[in-house]
């Protein structure tokens, strides 16, 4: 039997994206098949490929020879958080961009295509929603045009229920709706503080419409600046890539399949932040964050 504990790395990731960490060559139903006949195991029970995991629990896997030859050292480039025969997604770097750009320098899409097609499932990849370079976090890329129009137009037409954990300059109001008007359009942005140091916080933050820079603007406006936002704030961080905004966890609608949670565990770089700016261990970061999870999110 293998045995991996887990860490905060990997805090609420689902089941089946932590085996695929494990095993980045196997193919999408691979994984799924380990957990679905019970060769993978969460805390030695049953478990599903959407369980999503915390701290200290432990997942087993039956050894043989199959999976013996999948298991790699390395974790894999591309991080993929849900893969169905429509999209992938994926938690993107702070510091990527999400498409090619005039430079010519690495982005999301192409490393997506280049992992499908090492990986021997080659696909187009279209991005479904997007992220700001600096921010990091769950991202949908569509694997075919028809799968993105049709993502495409239910993000649209309903949004996504999106939560982001942002470190910010100073200390807010313990929670607030931030109501000001972004491009002579109606903008709102609800937040609540998780921990907070001498003079930094962590805010948990959902933004309820969808204009451009929403939270990095609004952020701005009360004062309270994302850490390392160079454009809205007060210039960049000397050891991380973007800035300290992370799209943590997406509750996206799939045809005919129902809601799915999926959430992006932290880059290490933000947790090096995390204790930098707020003095805090992993440990009192992922108590907060579960609690409001628990709570229903930022201003729930």
């Amino acid at each position: 039997m293998l045995t991996f504990d887990i860490t905060h790395n990997d805090h609420c990731r689902r089941l089946e994206s932590f085996l695929r960490t494990l095993m980045p060559s196997a193919s999408p139903g691979y994984c799924r098949k380990l957990i679905k006949n019970g060769a993978a195991k969460l805390n030695a029970a049953a478990a599903t490929p959407d369980t999503l995991l915390a701290v200290n629990d432990r997942v087993t896997l039956k050894e043989s020879a199959a999976t013996a030859s999948l298991i790699s050292p390395t974790r894999p480039a591309l991080d993929c958080l849900y893969e169905d025969d429509l999209v992938a997604m994926v938690n993107k770097p702070a510091g990527l961009p999400m498409h090619r750009t005039a430079e010519q320098e690495a982005n999301l899409v192409d490393e997506g295509m280049a992992y499908m097609a090492w990986r021997g499932t080659p696909c187009k990849l279209y991005p479904v929603n997007r992220l700001d370079r600096g921010t990091s976090g769950a991202v949908i890329l569509a694997k075919s045009s028809s799968a993105a129009g049709m993502y495409g137009r239910h993000v649209k037409e309903t949004g996504l229920d999106k939560l982001y954990l942002a470190l910010v300059v100073g200390i807010p109001d313990e929670s607030g709706v931030i109501a000001e008007p972004l491009d002579d359009k109606e903008s709102e942005t609800r937040y609540q503080i998780l921990l907070h140091g001498e003079g930094n916080a962590l805010l948990a933050v959902t933004p309820i419409s969808g204009r451009m820079h929403q939270i990095r603007r609004h952020l701005e406006m009360i004062g309270h600046p994302v850490l390392g936002d160079k454009r809205y704030g007060m210039g960049e961080l000397s050891d991380y890539d973007g800035f300290a905004l992370h799209s943590f966890r997406t509750v996206v609608v799939r045809p005919e399949a129902g809601p799915l949670t999926v959430c992006a565990p932290l880059p290490d770089g933000f947790w090096g932040l995390a204790q930098r700016y707020l003095g805090q261990p992993p440990e009192a970061v992922i108590a907060r964050l579960d609690t409001c999870l628990a709570g229903g999110g930022a201003g729930a």
